[in-house]
């Protein structure tokens, strides 16, 4: 896909190019077009080496190749990112004073504006008229998120994290490809869980797991740039939350079923994401488990009798009945061994699990866990009883890829 990237004069123009890795990374052929203000933050010779390409800075450089006019003309996707106050203000008024701008007027393809500023700039009247004259155009501008702006102010304003950028970009780009609506799962309330939990043993030890929540949290983008109410259910994670999810933090398998069960009966999808401990310790000691010194045995160590989680997705099959509300996707990690494949495994516990959906993702080292990208088997119902489940394979992809074919097979069912 060829890209322009735009960057204007806010001190985010650094998260651009971490912006920029994520999209050549991914095989687009990216065209930076940085303002003058925004070349004092990040200069052309960075846009260059990671994008591989000159910088396009003026309309009086390589002239005769007309670049005002070509490079939106011949884009698949312009990009905005960080858009500043200035630059949504001009765009709304079609105002064509430098590149980047009159970019923005030649483009026939999706236009995609990633704000970022103070909180009274954009909560300002004027900002708000100018976003709503946006995008009563079409242009698809992104929600900032809310946290740390410069120096010691917080609130909303933040440039979302770039890998929330790219995902959001590139889903309206193959929206507009396919010819499809934006907002297919407006109305839909969804719950996704993510993460992995933490069962203590003591104040400062827990078990726990190597999930990462990184698909949890593109299944949650995902479903929110789609038009869907996202509930996400978010164990042990460093990722910071998309914008427009309402985030619920657990820590325990037990923390995390009293949240799905609080929310069962007011969702329309239960998206069991999460990698759920099977285990707990039986017994939680409330002060540190001491190392032993004796000269005698300077091997021992303490004996921890486990005791078993609640499976939370078959207990949501299970309330749920014979109904089809919620619809239930269940995620799965397995890995090959001496019995069986890791669709072999994942058809078994399809089976046994009874959900309407069931993702199994291939695990192991340096696989899947913490990654951007991976590989995933989706099954569903057979239409006849005694037919093999089908299964439509998606990978290896980014997690982003992904989110978008699961929830392409939930609007299949519903």
């Amino acid at each position: 896909m060829r890209i322009v990237l735009g960057v204007s004069g806010g001190i985010a123009a650094y998260k651009a190019a971490s912006l920029l890795r994520l999209l050549t990374e991914a095989g687009h052929e990216v065209t930076v077009v940085p303002t003058d203000a925004a070349l004092h933050f990040v200069g052309a010779p960075t846009w260059e080496a990671l994008s591989g390409r000159p910088v396009q800075t003026d309309v009086w450089t390589s002239i005769t190749e007309v670049p005002h006019v070509r490079l939106g003309q011949q884009a698949d996707l312009v990009l905005v990112a960080p858009a500043t106050a200035d630059l949504l203000a001009k765009a709304a008024h079609g105002l064509a004073g430098d590149l980047l701008t009159n970019v923005l007027l030649t483009a026939r393809c999706p236009v995609v504006l990633a704000p970022a500023m103070h909180t009274e700039m954009w909560d300002h009247a004027a900002t708000r008229a100018n976003v709503a004259t946006l995008r009563e155009r079409g242009v698809h501008v992104i929600e900032p998120a809310s946290g740390r702006l410069t120096g010691a102010d917080t609130g909303p304003g933040r440039l979302p994290e770039p890998e929330h950028i790219r995902d959001e970009a590139l889903r309206v780009a193959r929206v507009a490809a396919e010819g499809g609506a934006g907002a297919d799962l407006a109305g839909r309330r969804v719950l996704i869980t993510a993460g992995g939990t933490r069962e203590p043993l003591d104040p400062v030890r827990y078990l726990g797991n190597q999930s990462s929540g990184k698909q949890g949290f593109a299944l949650a983008s995902a479903a929110a740039a789609r038009g869907a109410s996202v509930l996400l259910v978010s164990g042990a994670t460093t990722i910071v939350p998309p914008p427009g999810v309402e985030v619920i933090p657990v820590q325990t398998a037990l923390d995390m079923r009293d949240a799905v069960e609080a929310h069962f009966d007011q969702i329309d999808v239960l998206v069991m994401a999460a990698a759920v401990a099977d285990f707990r310790p039986a017994e939680y000691v409330d002060t540190k488990i001491k190392k032993t010194h004796d000269p005698a045995n300077p091997d021992a160590a303490p004996t921890i009798t486990l005791v078993r989680n609640p499976d939370i997705l078959a207990d949501s099959v299970a309330r749920r009945g014979s109904g089809r509300t919620p619809l239930i996707v269940g995620f799965a990690a397995e890995t090959g061994d001496d019995r069986g494949s890791v669709l072999d495994h994942g058809r078994e516990k399809f089976e046994r699990k009874g959900s309407d959906l069931l993702v199994v993702n291939e695990v192991g080292v340096g696989v899947t866990f913490g990654q951007d990208s991976s590989t995933v088997h989706i099954l569903r119902r057979p239409e006849a009883p005694g037919e093999p489940a089908p299964v439509t394979t998606v990978g290896p992809a980014p997690k982003s890829e992904i989110a978008e074919a699961v929830w392409d097979a939930v609007l299949h069912e519903l």
